[in-house]
């Protein structure tokens, strides 16, 4: 084994016969220290916050609220469902409000404006976690029609900026932050269907809205998953809905990828998520609560190891390399002939 001291000699002689390149590794130095400082930086007055969330049924969204109640933050937590909202009502301090939201239905969001409206009175709102998303359906292009991308577009981007526009008035007043939750896959595109078309979406909505609102004091950051156990990545769910896309295929597409394809997919599929999605999700929650708590929050948040040790620094790489990936993650069909 090398030692340390082995180590050390070469690289103090290289740096004191080259003073340029002291000067850059210690400006490096430096800046890492600034940054890793700076980055601890935290805001005051906590209780003196609110902060609105979608989708906190479960998953990333029920485990935040939960996370800043504890904190002494004014959550007011937007559920799709009764039994969410009771749930998780049941599990909070009495500070945590409930209300019930469907991001895809103007007048359901109106009404949660006018209820966060009267909870921030003239503070404002401090935080907005747009959290509320879906995956399916998600599969092979060809499988779909239009109305499917459509079901995943409406909630995962339409309803984020729709969300958004109606609770700006609200974030100006506490000059606040926006956290909106995209994913590795609004980075490089994996699969079909609307999730991979939704996040790059998300992404660059949040990159225009972040330098619009800057003039105002408004901070927005960007969440950026990898895979992760939550009700987006269920297994079953998944699997019976490709099912369904596979059943409606006309007979001659069918034979276009093969008998086994559908059963050869949906094993590669398992199998891969099963090895990626990581069940700690309090790895994507402490970035919203960094990107809520922070004096200086960071404009994207990686989080999850296969995000930032895998997935972005592939999405840097020539294109074959990121198609590659995917040719060996998911079978080829039957018939290949180009067209």
């Amino acid at each position: 084994m090398v030692s340390t001291d082995c180590l050390a000699g070469p690289l103090l002689e290289i740096l004191l016969c080259h003073p340029a390149l002291t000067c850059v590794f210690l400006l490096a130095f430096l800046a890492a220290v600034r940054w890793y400082i700076r980055d601890s930086y935290k805001v005051e007055g906590f209780s003196q916050k609110h902060v609105f969330i979608t989708g906190c049924d479960s998953g990333f969204g029920n485990l935040l609220a939960r996370q800043l109640d504890r904190k002494g933050f004014h959550v007011i937590a937007a559920c799709l469902t009764e039994k969410g909202a009771a749930d998780l009502g049941a599990a909070a301090s009495p500070r945590l409000k409930t209300l019930l939201l469907d991001v895809t239905d103007g007048s359901s969001i109106r009404k949660a404006v006018e209820f966060v409206s009267r909870e921030v009175s003239e503070r404002g709102l401090w935080g907005l976690v747009n959290n509320a998303g879906r995956s399916i359906p998600i599969g092979p292009t060809e499988w779909m029609q239009l109305e499917d991308f459509k079901k995943v577009l409406d909630v995962n981007l339409i309803g984020v900026v729709d969300v958004t526009l109606h609770f700006l008035p609200l974030l100006k007043k506490a000059r606040g932050r926006v956290v909106n939750v995209a994913s590795i896959l609004g980075r490089l595109s994996l699969t079909g269907g609307g999730y991979c078309l939704s996040k790059w979406g998300v992404e660059a909505f949040s990159d225009s809205l972040r330098r619009d609102m800057q003039h105002f004091g408004i901070k927005v950051s960007i969440i950026e998953p990898g895979f992760f156990k939550t009700n987006v990545t269920r297994l079953d769910l998944i699997d019976a809905d490709l099912k369904r896309l596979w059943t409606r295929l006309p007979q001659e597409v069918k034979d276009s990828y093969g008998a086994t394809y559908f059963n050869d997919y949906v094993k590669a599929q398992d199998f891969s998520m099963g090895i990626l999605c990581s069940p700690d999700i309090s790895k994507v929650t402490r970035c919203m609560e960094h990107a809520l708590t922070a004096q200086f929050p960071r404009t994207r948040y990686a989080a999850g190891w296969d995000a930032k040790l895998f997935w972005i620094p592939l999405s840097y790489l020539p294109t074959f390399v990121s198609d590659f990936v995917v040719n060996v993650l998911l079978p080829s069909p039957k018939d290949k002939r180009n067209v």
